[in-house]
């Protein structure tokens, strides 16, 4: 069975660059035998965080929350497509995960970060690892980060230039820690029970 991957992306603006990496980590998996399936915190439009999806009652969650909760417990993995905001991480990405909890639990996540600079998303990147591991999350060390966005990939997601050449080498690599990850999470959980 193949893995199943959400690729979680969060940028709002009209003008986003990052939705090239987003579609090409989607093209690059689904190649390498993947399910995967992104995850647009736009299109998913959940509200800004008041109630998370196990605040409420059973069957009684707004339809979006309801359809992203099941697709998150089913899946094997994430990857976290994030810009950098200010030093920091992207609103609409952290608002859409923080509706979920237990869902994340007891799978790797790994992330993946851009800018129009020449930093790359680093510092969102580092942001994030500490709140998904706080979210039951395993962050595999291995992280994509492309800098120029705009020059490295495509509008379609192919990459371009030398920043376009240094991410298609830095990908394997990428991809080969997540699943590695997401099989062993997986048969530990066919064995064993999480402890919570």
């Amino acid at each position: 069975m193949p893995e199943k991957i959400l690729v979680l992306y969060g940028s709002y603006r009209s003008d986003r660059m990052g939705i090239r990496l987003a579609d090409f980590l989607v093209s690059q998996l689904a190649q390498r035998g993947a399910d995967v399936e992104l995850i647009d915190a736009k299109a998913v439009a959940l509200p800004m965080l008041d109630r998370m999806y196990k605040e409420f009652a059973p069957g009684t969650a707004p339809p979006a929350m309801e359809a992203l909760a099941t697709k998150i417990k089913a899946a094997d993995a994430f990857i976290f497509v994030t810009g950098e905001y200010n030093w920091g991480m992207q609103p609409g990405l952290k608002n859409l995960t923080d509706h979920f909890l237990e869902e994340w639990f007891w799978r790797p996540a790994a992330i993946a970060s851009y800018s129009a600079g020449r930093f790359a998303g680093a510092r969102s990147g580092v942001a994030w690892h500490g709140t998904l591991s706080e979210m039951g999350m395993v962050v595999i060390s291995s992280t994509l980060s492309v800098g120029q966005i705009g020059q490295a990939l495509d509008p379609a997601g192919a990459p371009t230039g030398s920043g376009g050449e240094a991410l298609q080498k830095a990908f394997p690599r990428f991809a080969d820690d997540l699943a590695w990850w997401s099989e062993a999470a997986k048969a530990q959980r066919a064995t064993k029970p999480p402890p919570y």
